[in-house]
């Protein structure tokens, strides 16, 4: 049978920091070939999949030298003569092999990375794009992109507490012109930073590296340069990911920017008043990943105005995502293929947020590669929002393009989510 796995192999490959990572080629009887690769984040949920490395001196304890024994060993082993046209069961296998809640044992990335491999060999012996084996016979939309403007937080050197400062372009009609709109205000945002002789580089992701006395002062650029673009009217909005989790301790929330500490009501009130103050649609992670009283408050103060998005509070995990709902905590969650470890738990994650009338964001990591199926895998899935980093760096961009290549499939029967994929009553920009 042509989808009948004949060899798993792994290999060390480096990721956009530089940073060493792991790609997995699954060959098929038939003589296909797919791949997958594993991505890095910079801030972790402590509950999501293990990224399992090496430790010691070498590499920075970033070597990748023990997850890769266990690809070209045990699961090479157990996986030679499955079927990828069945990939629950190639998932299920890993899951059972390893066997630890959290993937510590064969490590999150080895898995996702042979998740990945064998949906891409299944795709290319069937002939067709991922999105659309992973579509059937539907017709899914093309997704609202969430794009980093500035980056903050583990992402940037901590020049700013906040991690993401972002957009979207909910004005547009089409991708293409999301794409347009994005590098209006990506480079107008540049040039007012270089007018107040702040840009120091870009971060992590690909958004300007920012040099700002204080948060708010990030938040005006930002509102500046959506209005510079000529978009302030109420076109693109504003997106925080604020990743609360990495300046939280012990029910305190401190911005080491302005030296400030707040306490938990002190901090949501700060957050409300952004909120009252600039146009902000969406925020992610606004509270600790253990702060379930915070979330529950936040989202109950906003939650019928803007997107509140889990992120390491949820760590893609449809059990998380569920509890999450009964305790009313968010509206929408963030979908990360390696912080759940396979795909059918990915997958599992998306559902359980839909069937709880969620919204969905499937995102990239801080260190990323050229591997473009997170953005088959929002088409494919109809995730209806992508958030893969900043309009800059090339495994950022490969990401983007992608979706323009796809939407050019379509043709005619693509469907632009827009602003529709957010279902709020949006407020104008001030």
């Amino acid at each position: 049978m042509k989808t009948t796995i004949n060899e798993v192999s792994g290999r060390r490959i480096w990721d956009s920091r530089g940073r060493p990572t792991i790609e997995v080629e699954i060959s098929l009887v038939g003589g296909v070939i797919g791949r997958g690769n594993a991505p890095a984040g910079a801030s972790r949920g402590r509950w999501e999949a293990v990224d399992l490395r090496d430790g010691g001196s070498e590499l920075g304890g970033q070597d990748v030298q023990n997850a890769l024994h266990n690809i070209n060993g045990e699961i090479s082993q157990k996986l030679i003569g499955m079927d990828v046209a069945d990939q629950a069961a190639i998932d299920r296998a890993l899951i059972e092999l390893d066997g630890t809640p959290q993937k510590a044992r064969l490590g999150g990335n080895a898995m996702i990375a042979t998740s990945l491999a064998a949906l891409s060999a299944f795709a290319k012996a069937e002939r067709m794009p991922i999105w659309r084996c992973l579509a059937d016979k539907g017709t899914p939309s093309i997704p609202l992109p969430e794009i980093q403007i500035f980056g903050g937080g583990a992402h940037a050197g901590r020049r700013v507490d906040i991690q993401d400062f972002l957009i979207m372009p909910i004005g547009a009609k089409s991708f293409a012109q999301a794409m347009e709109m994005t590098s209006n205000v990506y480079h107008a945002a540049g040039a007012l930073m270089v007018q107040q002789n702040i840009r120091a580089g870009v971060a992590d992701e690909g958004g300007w590296w920012p040099n700002f006395a204080s948060n708010e002062a990030a938040l005006d650029t930002l509102a500046l340069a959506i209005k510079k673009a000529g978009y302030d009217d109420g076109k693109v909005v504003i997106s925080l990911d604020i990743a609360a989790s990495e300046f939280a301790s012990e029910g305190s929330y401190k911005l080491a920017l302005e030296d400030r500490t707040y306490d938990r009501d002190e901090w949501l009130a700060l957050l409300e008043e952004w909120i009252r103050i600039y146009p902000i649609a969406s925020i992610e992670d606004p509270v600790s990943e253990e702060d379930v009283g915070g979330m529950q408050a936040f989202t109950k103060s906003v939650g019928q105005r803007i997107q509140v998005i889990g992120d390491d509070y949820l760590v893609t995990n449809a059990d998380r995502i569920r509890q999450a709902q009964e305790d009313g905590a968010c509206n929408a969650a963030l979908i990360k293929p390696n912080q759940a470890g396979t795909l059918t738990e990915t997958k599992a994650a998306l559902d359980a947020a839909k069937n709880g009338h969620w919204r969905t964001v499937v995102s990239a990591r801080s260190g990323e590669t050229e591997d473009v199926s997170v953005a088959h895998l929002a088409v494919g899935w109809d995730a209806r929002q992508l958030k893969v980093g900043s309009f800059a760096r090339s495994e950022r961009m490969a990401k983007w393009n992608e979706v323009l290549r796809i939407e050019e499939a379509l043709g005619q029967d693509a469907h632009f989510a827009g602003v529709d994929a957010l279902q709020l009553a949006l407020k104008p920009s001030k």
